[in-house]
């Protein structure tokens, strides 16, 4: 069985008012697939619809027996009355999770160059570093499924590279990844299939090779699938 399987017929904000419509992918053990799509066009909506945040949902979104997710937002989100490492312990406790957990805390958070600031509180971190936190929070419960969304939003080169290499030893250890981003020519490259979100609507699902054909650019990119016009136009 595929870690996470997502049959949205319809889901919304509002009862029986569809927001995202006919959303249809799995994602399997060691897979990442990328989520792209302009401003707008239902990402968010798609990711709240497959953690149970949507107060309306037709269709089924069914995970693997015991499979433990982590969400990984795009805006940094603290409690502001507990330290960086205080949210690892209060994590930790929440899950039931052994000390050795705590120790892979610190080799991500040493990684991150974090070590220093472990018991500062976040909300006074720069942007690029509470986004580390973040990510370090997400991966030390060494979850089955991540989803991020906008991973490298205030990363500088040296921790982008960093994520992208602790990426790819999540998936070596069958970890399956949903990430949404803009940062297109990195998602070319990392990602073994695409969904391509446009108005609320699935526009193709494959490989690269697979949406670009559905979307009608087979030479093209994956900013050839996109709507930028409608994007401009929100903005």
């Amino acid at each position: 069985m595929a870690l996470l399987e997502v049959n949205i017929q319809q889901a919304g904000y509002q009862m029986n008012k569809g927001t995202i419509a006919n959303i249809d992918f799995s994602i399997g053990q060691g897979e990442l697939i990328g989520m792209i799509g302009a401003n707008g066009a239902g990402k968010s909506t798609t990711i709240k619809a497959i953690l149970d945040e949507l107060p309306f949902i037709e269709g089924e979104i069914l995970r693997a027996e015991g499979s433990k997710l982590s969400y990984i937002p795009e805006r940094p989100l603290y409690y502001q009355e507990l330290t960086l490492w205080e949210h690892f312990e209060f994590v930790a406790a929440v899950e039931e999770l052994e000390e050795e957990a705590l120790r892979y805390a610190k080799d991500i958070l040493r990684q991150f160059r974090l070590s220093a600031h472990l018991h500062e509180f976040p909300g006074n971190f720069s942007k690029g570093m509470q986004q580390k936190g973040m990510l370090a929070l997400a991966l030390f419960t060494k979850p089955d499924l991540l989803i991020i969304d906008e991973p490298f939003m205030g990363l500088d080169p040296s921790s982008t590279k960093l994520l992208l290499d602790l990426l790819e030893e999540e998936r070596s250890k069958g970890k399956g990844i949903l990430m949404c981003t803009h940062i297109l020519d990195t998602a070319q490259r990392m990602c073994d299939s695409f969904i391509i979100i446009e108005k609320g609507r699935m526009k193709a699902r494959g490989r690269l090779d697979e949406v670009l054909e559905q979307c009608g650019a087979p030479d093209g990119s994956l900013y050839s699938c996109l709507d930028l016009e409608d994007e401009e136009d929100e903005e």
